[in-house]
């Protein structure tokens, strides 16, 4: 998969974690039955997530934080298990300013335009907004605005940040499977058949807001802490162990960075950082 490095203007190819065992299980008879079966069932991930609690699971960091390239000077040092490692804050400074449109996590960054039939083609899918949030909300002001899809790997930071100052109006979770969230899995709809957290909020300059986190193969835990107020830089919640994904709807009152737009229709993502400046707010709900 191809990412777009904004510091070096470079492209760069990511490695794809457990690509064999991925494509073992997406391309492959039994792999598919396995896949059914057993696999993207929530019960997998859990087994999984018991383990990475474990005192055992400590020995795992230093390889995989050496095979990702992780810069363990930007996080604590000690931890009890990989789990406390894989949920790591780092020091998080925000030189956005007024007006901004900031990225909410350390990720890699797809932008999609939200049609007049309030669909959107995610990563050769097609879905409306209404199979995503599975529940009727009020959504018509989401016409031609913004889909934002940040998307975690293993190696980033899994901590996530409200994008604006505001409040909750409604959240709630849906039940679902828990498949990958990479191409080889497009076909299966990830975005509507996956369980997820969705939050309806209102913003003081973006106005209302839905966020949706996504969870994925082995990620079967999202932690969203219980707060009803919240200001733009505060940390909104994390996940558990796996990579995983935030679709973040906006209004049409944003104007998105030039270079995120031109990777984005080319499929390219465009690595980001928490709190880096992503656009501008055109038309602020002040």
């Amino acid at each position: 998969m191809l990412v777009y490095n904004r510091q070096t203007k470079k492209l760069h190819r990511e490695d794809e974690y457990g690509e064999t065992t991925l494509r073992f299980l997406y391309s492959t008879v039994l792999g598919r039955f396995l896949l059914k079966l057993i696999v993207a069932r929530p019960f997998f991930s859990r087994l999984r997530a018991k383990y990475q609690r474990s005192p055992k699971s400590k020995k795992d960091i230093l390889p995989f934080a050496l095979k990702y390239h992780i810069d363990m000077a930007e996080y604590e040092e000690a931890y009890t298990c990989f789990n406390d490692f894989f949920i790591r804050k780092r020091a998080i400074e925000n030189h956005s300013e007024t007006g901004d449109l900031v990225a909410v996590a350390d990720s890699k960054l797809l932008v999609y335009k939200i049609d007049e039939n309030l669909k959107v083609n995610v990563k050769h899918s097609c879905y409306t907004l209404q199979e995503i949030l599975n529940r009727k909300i009020n959504i018509e002001s989401f016409r031609d605005g913004y889909c934002l899809v940040f998307r975690l790997s293993v190696s980033d930071c899994h901590r996530y940040y409200f994008i604006d100052d505001g409040m909750y109006l409604k959240r709630y979770r849906v039940k679902g499977l828990l498949h990958t969230i990479r191409p080889i899995a497009g076909k299966y709809r990830v975005f509507c058949r996956n369980q997820r957290e969705v939050s309806y909020l209102k913003t003081e300059n973006l106005g209302n807001i839905i966020w949706v986190e996504v969870g994925a193969l082995l990620v079967g835990c999202i932690q969203n802490h219980p707060q009803k107020h919240f200001k733009k830089m505060e940390e909104k919640g994390y996940f558990e162990y796996g990579g995983s994904t935030i679709l973040v709807f906006l209004r049409n009152n944003v104007k998105i960075d030039e270079d995120i737009l031109k990777n984005s229709k080319k499929q390219i993502e465009t690595k980001v950082k928490i709190g880096e400046r992503i656009g501008k707010i055109i038309d602020s709900c002040n």
